[in-house]
């Protein structure tokens, strides 16, 4: 599985995708994003589809958020919804 995940400094829901990737031991390749207008402007226009942060492409599709993410990893058995 190839994640690409997208975040910005600072954010609740990148914090908590983190460690989702934690407790699902995946290794996924996080970009922070700069919290400036430029750097927003510039992601926008690379990700038109995307409508925040934390941002997630699975195996080249975009997936969503968090909470997106967590449901794949939760069908795929990945995680339990019950922490240890």
């Amino acid at each position: 599985m190839d994640i690409k995940a997208y975040s910005t400094p600072g954010c609740f829901y990148c914090k908590q995708l983190k460690e989702l990737f934690d407790r699902a031991g995946i290794e996924a390749d996080i970009t922070d994003i700069p919290n400036t207008p430029e750097d927003h402007t510039k992601f926008r226009e690379e990700h038109p589809d995307a409508t925040g942060f934390p941002y997630v492409i699975i195996d080249g599709e975009y997936v969503g958020g968090l909470v997106d993410t967590a449901k794949i990893f939760l069908q795929k058995g990945m995680v339990t919804s019950k922490k240890k």
